[in-house]
């Protein structure tokens, strides 16, 4: 009997491993199954996470690919060229008083109406702002400032905001080929929407000024006495309204050859650069070379006046009074917002006065001072920006020639009016509202463009990404 016991004992006692075993089993396949499946999820996420990139990066860049087309109408008498170049005139005459060239309302005009396509309204744009600025300065160069012995145009702010103007424009050039037409709406829309209301404020706080400063004219006015013989003179502020007229002078008289000579030294090397580039590859070693070649030229002239504002042998005067110096991150800073707006000038096709004509607001430069500084720093820019969309093959030369001419008696015209609705009103704030007026016209007309565009080629599935520079140039 007891081997028999001891043989059931022992049987149960492998039955009951053998079970122990299987449940061990059991629980190791079902964690190597648990194990595989949550690899299998996190390889699953993990192609997913990595196939959102690839699409993301096909959608922005695909090499070889292009949308861009370019789309010159013919240019024929008609009713598009008329209603054009009433849009063109008025935002020309607008651009040139607020010193921000009027490119807002010239690149929705030759899109809209005309019929060109986007990039090549960005490049005849250009153009018409090189006309409306080259004939604003040249009304402003025989004005003095409206309170200050000095010309009307302010040469040391010039020598340190054009050079970096004229090198952020060459970098605008670049990426007005490279970016897609959503890319520059969503841009434009940010910059101009908060530019344009800093510049409103800024009229309305100008406003007051002059109307606090017309009550005390006013006041001490009635108070002076017949007897005395002598009343107390009242002069206005830089920033507040001219009472009379700025004295015209002899053009020579407002010319200061130095600044000039640095200034027109900046434009032949970036000039001279854009020229040899014709005859290197695109893209090789040399081309990129002589690219960066403009930056030393550029740099030269704006760390020569940044020096001297900071020593305080030079001061910008045209503010009304003497700054011993400044701080060395005031110069980085305003150097800065001077490539700025020199990319978004050549970027949109704007003038760099949407940001320079705020800037120089904010430095409490004059409204007057303000806008013909900015217009002069675009002339240069302006130009420059014109021989790199020409050999770029960006406008047909007879429409830039026509609406060039637009601009030119456009900018004249309007120079000449709002000088004497200042002149009978006394207020100089005017310049601040017509600028804010069309940096905000230009936000909406702009934006609405390439929004519309956009959507389109979203319900077409076009290529929206970048262009390669190499193989677009």
């Amino acid at each position: 009997m007891a081997r028999p016991k001891a043989n059931i004992g022992a049987l149960a006692s492998a039955a009951l491993a053998v079970f122990l075993v299987m449940v061990m089993m059991s629980h190791i396949s079902h964690a190597e199954r648990v194990l595989k499946d949550k690899h299998e999820e996190v390889h699953v996420k993990k192609e997913s996470t990595q196939l959102f990139i690839v699409r993301v990066a096909n959608f922005l860049w695909q090499g070889g690919k292009s949308s861009y087309e370019h789309v010159w109408p013919e240019m024929k008498f008609g009713w598009r060229i008329v209603v054009g170049t009433m849009v063109g005139f008025l935002g020309a005459a607008l651009g040139s008083v607020g010193g921000v060239g009027g490119g807002g309302i010239f690149v929705p005009m030759l899109t809209l109406i005309i019929g060109f396509d986007a990039k090549s309204s960005t490049a005849i744009s250009k153009c018409m702002i090189m006309g409306a600025a080259g004939s604003t300065v040249y009304y402003n160069l025989r004005l003095r400032h409206p309170t200050l012995e000095m010309p009307l145009i302010d040469y040391d702010l010039a020598l340190l905001f054009q050079p970096m103007l004229m090198l952020g424009i060459s970098i605008g050039v670049f990426l007005n080929v490279m970016f897609a037409d959503w890319m520059v709406t969503v841009l434009l829309i940010i910059l101009f929407v908060g530019t344009s209301t800093k510049a409103l404020f800024k009229g309305i706080d100008t406003w007051k000024k002059e109307t606090m400063m017309k009550k005390e004219a006013a006041r001490l006015e009635s108070e002076a006495k017949p007897a005395d013989g002598a009343t107390q003179e009242y002069k206005p502020l830089p920033s507040g309204p001219a009472s009379v007229p700025d004295d015209e002078v002899p053009l020579l008289q407002n010319i200061y050859w130095k600044e000039l000579t640095l200034l027109v030294y900046v434009w032949v090397g970036f000039l001279i650069v854009q020229l040899v580039k014709e005859y290197v590859p695109t893209c090789s070693t040399a081309y990129w070379i002589l690219n960066s070649l403009q930056i030393p030229i550029a740099a030269s002239v704006t760390l020569f006046e940044a020096i001297c504002l900071y020593k305080g042998t030079r001061v910008i005067a045209s503010k009304g009074k003497e700054v011993t110096n400044w701080k060395i991150y005031q110069i980085l800073l305003y150097c800065s917002c001077g490539i700025v707006a020199g990319m978004v000038g050549g970027l949109l096709g704007l003038g760099g006065g949407f940001i320079l004509g705020p800037l120089f607001l904010e430095l409490g430069i004059p409204p007057q001072v303000a806008s013909a500084t900015s217009t002069f720093a675009m002339v240069f820019s302006s130009s420059m920006s014109v021989v790199q969309y020409y050999l770029l093959n960006r406008f047909p030369v007879p429409y830039a020639s026509y609406f060039v001419l637009v601009a030119t008696i456009a900018a004249f015209t309007g120079q000449h009016v709002v000088r004497k609705i200042i002149a009978v009103v006394g207020r100089a704030s005017i310049i601040i509202f017509i600028l804010a007026l069309t940096i905000f016209v230009s936000a909406i007309s702009l934006g609405g463009v390439g929004i519309v565009d956009m959507v389109e080629k979203l319900a077409n599935e076009e290529y929206m990404g970048f262009e390669n520079l190499c193989h677009v140039a």
